[in-house]
């Protein structure tokens, strides 16, 4: 039976999750997640996509993008995931998939919702027993947020915005949403 189509529209944001396969460890070492991050960089500056918001976990990540174009999506996440299976087969001598199926996209259509599922990925590490607080862990987009430490290739999005009228009021806010407590209906739509 052939895939079913799926539709991304320009300038919709998008929360993005890909698995390794069996649920196994993509990411050994940090070493691993600065050549995965690179790659990211390197391919957002070659395609209409705007990354948002990511965390790395041991065996899977999570983006929050809004892509530019229908095809920039599939086109960058192909380009993403071979590269970084092309690294990690030739680093730890492996050969065969590192990806369990398809990437999936779950469209964020209100500001609600895309607060939570930004809030939902960056506390990731907390709830999986890494970390005590999401600032602890240097493998999100936390400090990007919370703190002002942006990365170049890391965009704020115009709901974080809205946040508040400097970006010392944005980081404080933001920071007060962590303290809230956590819907469980987005913890639906991801397992």
């Amino acid at each position: 039976m052939a895939r079913s189509r799926r539709i991304f529209l320009p300038g919709l944001s998008l929360h993005v999750i890909k698995r390794g396969n069996n649920r196994q460890p993509i990411f050994q070492r940090d070493a691993d997640r600065q050549v995965f991050l690179a790659i990211l960089r390197g391919v957002v500056t070659d395609k209409p996509v705007i990354i948002h918001g990511f965390v790395l976990m041991s065996n899977h990540y999570h983006l929050i993008v809004t892509p530019e174009t229908a095809k920039a999506l599939p086109n960058m996440m192909k380009e993403l995931n071979q590269r970084y299976v092309t690294y990690y087969n030739r680093e730890y001598q492996r050969v065969g998939t590192l990806w369990a199926g398809r990437y999936r996209g779950i469209h964020l259509e209100n500001d609600r919702y895309w607060l939570t599922c930004l809030r939902y990925i960056e506390q990731n590490p907390v709830r999986a027993g890494m970390v005590r607080s999401p600032d602890a862990y240097s493998w999100s987009s936390y400090a990007a947020h919370a703190f002002g430490r942006w990365p170049e290739w890391l965009t704020p999005h115009s709901i974080y915005q809205t946040l508040g009228n400097t970006a010392e009021a944005r980081q404080a806010a933001y920071r007060g949403i962590f303290d809230l407590p956590c819907p469980d209906d987005h913890l639906s739509l991801i397992r």
